[in-house]
């Protein structure tokens, strides 16, 4: 189960091939989203290859090669949540089988899964985020960063800060965040045109301070963002918009500083956001809109986190707890 290079048989799937440019063009799939799938159909093409020495023929697999393979992911120890990734691959490209007439029916319809294990988002508490948030700017001041060696630079520290104000003002995923151009902030009205998942946008509020933060931040650069520019760049020879896994490493080194735990990921930053919002008396609903959630019950997860601090806090504090 290892990455495959681009001579993997898989890849020259007609179908495979059709199904991850429909994914990439008419459904906007993230990067990310598109890794996990191809690397899930050419995990199941190279299984069908070693166990009946033959690739799959879409049309004719039947329920029980899918319980075949469920049984060789069992034995190979994956997770649940790594099973169902997998299986959500697959149920997708059957979908695609179906609308474009190859198969009439889905093999893997009502296959009966290891169910996933509900966990709670992890977040900060608002003190711990206005320690992180102030974290970028303890490494200009801290005294290593005048002494001999590799200089700090000052606009990579004011960008950091700017990132940090903006994720957590705007709820933002970081495919999203890493998106984002000049054009999408609407300085007048306090908005940010968001592009999520599937190519969907959404008009998110950004507070003051997230703005501020940005505009220090372009006040260290040659040359002010504009138009389609990225709003956040990286310091190089070439600049292009910072990527996820630049803010994740920085990130990790924030949280240390902030003392905090340095394996929560950027994603914690937006459930602390949905969290926040929640315990302040936002509704649901709204909550959903502004994360552009798909369905409620994705959101609903936050209402358990805070449903259960709300009992800790009841068992501390009444009397006849």
């Amino acid at each position: 189960m290892t990455e495959s290079s681009s001579t993997e048989p898989a890849l020259g799937d007609r179908w495979i091939k059709r199904f991850l440019q429909h994914l990439a063009t008419d459904r906007g799939a993230s990067v990310y989203t598109l890794r996990n799938y191809r690397q899930t159909l050419i995990e199941f093409h190279r299984w069908q290859r070693e166990e009946h020495q033959q690739p799959p023929a879409w049309d004719k697999l039947q329920r029980d090669d899918f319980r075949s393979y469920l049984r060789f992911l069992g034995r190979h120890k994956l997770s649940r949540a790594a099973v169902q990734l997998r299986f959500s691959a697959l149920r997708t490209f059957y979908k695609f089988l179906i609308r474009d007439g190859v198969v009439a029916n889905s093999p893997i319809k009502s296959l009966a899964l290891p169910k996933t294990a509900k966990r709670l988002p992890k977040f900060l508490t608002p003190a711990q985020m206005m320690e992180l948030l102030a974290a970028p700017l303890k490494v200009l001041e801290s005294p290593r960063s005048k002494s001999a060696g590799r200089p700090v630079s000052e606009g990579a520290c004011w960008r950091d800060v700017a990132i940090l104000e903006t994720i957590y003002s705007c709820g933002l995923r970081i495919s999203e965040l890493c998106g984002l151009v000049a054009d999408d902030i609407d300085w007048n009205e306090q908005l940010v045109r968001v592009r999520g998942k599937g190519r969907k946008e959404r008009l998110v509020p950004i507070g003051a301070p997230a703005l501020a933060a940005i505009q220090r931040y372009w006040s260290t650069l040659r040359q002010s963002p504009a138009g389609a520019s990225p709003v956040f760049v990286v310091e190089k020879k070439k600049p292009g918009p910072v990527s996820p896994v630049n803010l994740a490493r920085r990130l990790k080194k924030y949280l240390a500083l902030a003392g905090l735990d340095p394996g929560l990921t950027p994603h914690k930053l937006r459930h602390s956001y949905a969290t926040h919002l929640l315990d302040a008396g936002a509704d649901l609903r709204s909550v959903q809109e502004l994360l552009g959630h798909a369905h409620l019950a994705t959101t609903q997860l936050y209402t358990h986190v805070t449903t259960e601090r709300l009992k800790r806090v009841y068992d501390r504090a009444h009397p006849r707890a």
